[in-house]
């Protein structure tokens, strides 16, 4: 159960680092910030899919 609600926390995390506004010196980073929560939603989603299907097998 505690890595279910960690890896919730990482998909929320993606959210927020696509959401974020950058701005000043950090602005430049804005498209890295953005593939990268990408990125960690697309994993940590599909670990959670996994590990649903995994469940669902040993039931």
């Amino acid at each position: 159960m505690d890595r279910t609600i960690l890896f919730l926390a990482c998909i929320l995390a993606g959210f927020a680092l696509i959401r974020v506004p950058l701005t000043g010196t950090l602005a430049a980073l804005d498209p890295i910030a953005a593939v990268i929560g990408v990125i960690s939603i697309l994993v940590f989603s599909i670990v959670l899919i996994f590990y649903g299907v995994r469940s669902l097998i040993n039931k």
